[in-house]
């Protein structure tokens, strides 16, 4: 098959729609990206990831472990990881054969596929999601549970191309893929349960500061693992509607921990604000308040009027007993 030939650099971002695990689950992750073309990155490569921790990638037919401490044979095959890949290395020939077919459109030069299985809190198996992706778009996804296969097409692809290649890959999926993928996670939780079971508390601060509109309230909560936090904004004692919100995304932090920010602008008020917090690491929620600066001026102002006053009292009474 030809492929496009481009000499610019490609930039590798998740374009996948991603399924989000459920809380308290735990998920096994596989993301493949195929290159249509000379750029230098690897043909094709893939990474395996146990909720949000990187374990390998495979990449010019090796398998390289990633942040492991001990041997790790017992977890995965290598022979097995082989197999897997050329199967997904030829499903992205055929897939690229099938959207050009369908689309007369030779400037498809980068392909992903994304599969997750996941693994509930109660240790049973959950759903297992596969999702493609062509150009940036995802184009297909394919979820399965209990036996049962959900089929999504969200491009423009003629399904009498793609159905034979769906059905084999649902019976692959069946007997193959699915059990493989619940069995493997179910292993790495074993051999990577303190490095996955890990807590770390999240340091909240809540602010106000001015802007050009009025001020702007915001609670931010960094440094937390695992990444599920539930952060709510309060008024006056209720949850501030989620319309007047800003921010709420779950942003990655360099050390790989994770912060979450949101934010609410308001004008000069009396409202009372506060902040509530809610993590693994935390045994009851955590609230705060808004901490005024004018109250916290107010409050030092007293404490020194407070000091002088009984200076000057105590300095009289002293005076007074040393003229008796």
């Amino acid at each position: 098959m030809q492929c496009k030939w481009t000499q610019s650099y490609v930039v590798f971002l998740l374009t996948l729609s991603l399924p989000s695990a459920s809380y308290g689950s735990h998920s096994l992750w596989l993301f493949s990206t195929y290159i249509c073309g000379k750029t230098q990155f690897p043909e094709f490569s893939s990474t395996t990831i146990v909720d949000d921790i990187t374990v390998g990638y495979y990449k010019s037919g090796t398998y390289f472990p990633r942040g492991n401490t001990t041997n790790e044979d017992d977890v995965i095959n290598l022979n097995d990881i082989k197999d897997l890949n050329d199967y997904l290395y030829n499903s992205f020939l055929r897939r690229v054969a099938l959207l050009r077919q369908d689309s007369q459109n030779d400037s498809l030069d980068v392909f992903q596929k994304l599969a997750v299985c996941e693994l509930l809190d109660s240790d049973k198996p959950g759903k297992m999601i596969v999702a493609d992706a062509a150009r940036g778009s995802t184009t297909d996804e394919l979820s399965y549970i209990n036996n049962t296969f959900t089929y999504t097409v969200t491009v423009n692809i003629k399904q009498e191309l793609i159905k034979p290649h769906l059905e084999d890959f649902k019976q692959q999926c069946t007997n193959t893929f699915y059990p493989v993928c619940i069995t493997t996670l179910k292993k790495y939780l074993k051999k990577r349960r303190d490095q996955i079971n890990r807590k770390i508390t999240p340091n909240i601060t809540l602010t106000k500061k001015a802007n050009s509109g009025g001020f702007r309230v915001s609670c931010l909560a960094t440094g937390f693992y695992p990444r599920h936090i539930n952060l709510t904004l309060f008024r006056d004692g209720q949850p501030v509607s989620d319309h007047e919100i800003t921010g709420g995304d779950l942003l990655p932090n360099g050390d790989g921990t994770y912060q979450m920010r949101k934010s609410l602008e308001i004008s000069a008020d009396k409202h009372k604000y506060s902040c509530s917090v809610t993590h693994l690491s935390l045994d009851n929620k955590l609230i705060i308040e808004l901490d005024e600066p004018f109250r916290r001026r107010i409050g030092v102002v007293a404490v020194l009027l407070l000091v002088c006053a009984i200076s000057v009292i105590l300095a009289v009474v002293y005076m007074r007993k040393g003229r008796l």
